[in-house]
């Protein structure tokens, strides 16, 4: 991607050019499709900046952070643009800001603040290693397997018969719901996980993150919020839950 191109994108949004300049590059617009998809980017990311930095106190801040960037990315522009050009009209500061923008964080700016988060974005768990033993090892060793392969079926297949002749095992139940969440069977996963928050167990804090990411898989914002509100600061999730909220905020 071409940084002329920003240099470009901000004279067109400026309207700094010529009848001519504007009409070509317009032209370009409409048989281009990449280069309309980086303007249209671009513009969105200009947007949002003049928005969120729409003051002079918090532009004079956000332009001081941009200092060494801007420096540093233009340095080799600044010596390709004629003395005649760079006479007529300098860089305001949303031009460097934005551009500078544009060329470091185009791709995870645009995830961070045009994308929602997806529960794929934080379903990261521990690898099953189940610690109750005894009679049905066999059956305890498939469970396991299943789970750490992300053999969900086979795995919640195997939990469920485990637990008919141990229905108070917590641990099962825990992973039971993470199983059903992964399968898609949200109201199963949403009574197993609820005993295990409504507990003083272990799995207590572990069984609201949960629920919380089950909400967020359907898409259940506002129960997703309400529900990481509830976890408790010593929790091991409560950073992450912190992260999603302000993803979600």
């Amino acid at each position: 991607m071409a940084e002329q191109d920003y240099i470009q994108f901000e004279d067109y949004l400026s309207e700094n050019l010529s009848e001519a300049d504007k009409l070509s590059f317009e032209n370009k617009l409409n048989t281009d499709s990449a280069f309309a998809e980086r303007f249209q980017t671009y513009k969105n990311l200009s947007h949002y900046l003049s928005d969120k930095f729409g003051n002079e106190t918090e532009s004079e801040a956000f332009k001081e952070n941009l200092k060494s960037i801007s420096s540093k990315y233009f340095v080799q522009q600044d010596e390709a643009i004629s003395e005649e050009k760079s006479s007529k009209k300098s860089f305001t500061f949303y031009k460097y800001a934005v551009a500078a923008c544009a060329i470091l964080m185009i791709g995870v700016f645009t995830f961070n603040q045009f994308s929602n988060p997806t529960y794929n974005d934080f379903n990261t768990f521990d690898t099953m290693s189940l610690t109750v033993r005894g009679d049905n090892d066999a059956l305890l060793k498939t469970a396991e397997n299943a789970f750490n392969n992300r053999d969900f079926a086979s795995a919640e297949s195997a939990l469920a018969q485990l637990m008919e002749n141990d229905e108070n095992n917590l641990e099962l139940l825990y992973y039971r719901g993470i199983a059903n969440i992964e399968l898609n069977n949200f109201e199963t996963s949403e009574d197993l996980l609820t005993e295990l928050a409504n507990g003083n167990s272990a799995y207590k804090n572990k069984a609201i993150w949960y629920l919380a990411l089950s909400k967020l898989k359907q898409d259940d914002i506002l129960d997703c919020v309400d529900i990481l509100k509830t976890i408790p600061e010593e929790a091991e999730d409560y950073e992450r839950a912190q992260k999603l909220l302000n993803k979600l905020d």
